[in-house]
């Protein structure tokens, strides 16, 4: 269980300082996997007796700190003062379910009616050993939300799905006020149609390029022709051209994407972000710019394969 973060403010030296706080209990750390540079998680023993430790960022370690150890210290916010015992790598913001400047324990709330509440700032997170688990859990959540009882009679029934992140985004986009399914097949749908309208216009624009290109090398096909090449040849030597075209463009995009990335997160537009190639989603990418660019290839190929070798000689087009 985790709480959305909070804003708290602090003091250190009579500066203002606002951070972000969340609270949480010992299994968030045994679910998320964080980098500590320093010191280690809080245990069910600390959030069983409420103990006041905190697991703090690098950033509010350099923040209160100047950058020194700071497991064993003691950091003050919200008006209560907590014992450092472990500093993590910083977050994203990007990652909402674990940024944050300081974790301390859920018990140490200044009340506790989040423990009678049946909405609130927490939210569970569930773990399962394998994608194969989802079903089951989610139809277990459901089971138990069934018997749920209502202290309030203007309403009847609870809504808390087991979603993915992903899932939890269709939700909200693609699905009903009270509807129990995330639909995330219909964010994947939305998502395809962008991609190919998205590839779609450059292919067509693409094919035009290529019927431009090769009409200028009329000459050159009737020479070919002349001398006894076949329609399949021609088309094949257009068709590879096209291709080599597109990996050379595929490996200067590579590069151009390997610089802005590392000049945006030197900007730290993002802060905490660092921004790096990742190759599983370049090389679909590269898959599908040659699967159009072989699309995109094959008609004009095809088309002044089909030239008459004394109407290529002559230049014509068609």
């Amino acid at each position: 269980m985790v709480s959305v973060p909070v804003e708290v403010q602090s003091y250190p030296g009579g500066t203002r300082v606002d951070s972000s706080m969340r609270r949480t209990d010992a299994e968030f750390w045994r679910i998320l996997d964080f980098t500590f540079v320093e010191g280690g998680p809080f245990t069910d023993q600390d959030v069983a007796s409420s103990s006041f430790v905190a697991v703090i960022s690098e950033a509010t370690r350099d923040r209160f700190f100047g950058g020194a150890p700071a497991v064993g210290r003691m950091i003050e916010a919200d008006n209560q003062r907590f014992r450092v015992i472990g500093v993590v790598e910083n977050v994203p913001t990007m990652r909402p379910v674990a940024s944050g400047d300081m974790f301390v324990p859920l018990t140490t709330a200044k009340t506790d009616a989040y423990r009678q509440e049946l909405m609130g700032d927490f939210f569970g997170l569930l773990q399962a050993r394998s994608p194969a688990d989802f079903p089951g859990i989610k139809a277990e959540l459901r089971s138990r939300l069934k018997a749920v009882e209502m202290p309030d009679r203007e309403y009847d029934r609870f809504f808390a799905p087991a979603e993915t992140y992903f899932e939890s985004i269709a939700s909200r986009n693609f699905g009903g006020r009270y509807d129990e399914e995330s639909h995330p097949e219909r964010l994947w749908a939305a998502i395809a149609f962008a991609g190919l309208l998205f590839m779609l216009l450059p292919a067509v624009n693409l094919i035009n390029l290529n019927v431009s290109r090769i009409m200028e090398r009329a000459p050159e096909i009737g020479v070919r022709k002349a001398f006894g090449a076949s329609s399949r040849t021609l088309i094949g030597q257009f068709v590879v051209e096209n291709l080599v075209l597109t990996l050379i463009g595929a490996l200067i995009g590579l590069v151009l994407s390997a610089l802005v990335l590392q000049a945006i997160s030197a900007a730290d537009l993002f802060p905490y972000a660092h921004f790096r190639i990742n190759f599983r989603v370049f090389t679909c990418g590269v898959g599908l710019a040659t699967l159009f660019g072989l699309i995109s290839g094959v008609y004009p190929a095809w088309r002044m394969s089909r030239l008459h070798p004394v109407s290529a000689l002559r230049g014509a087009s068609r």
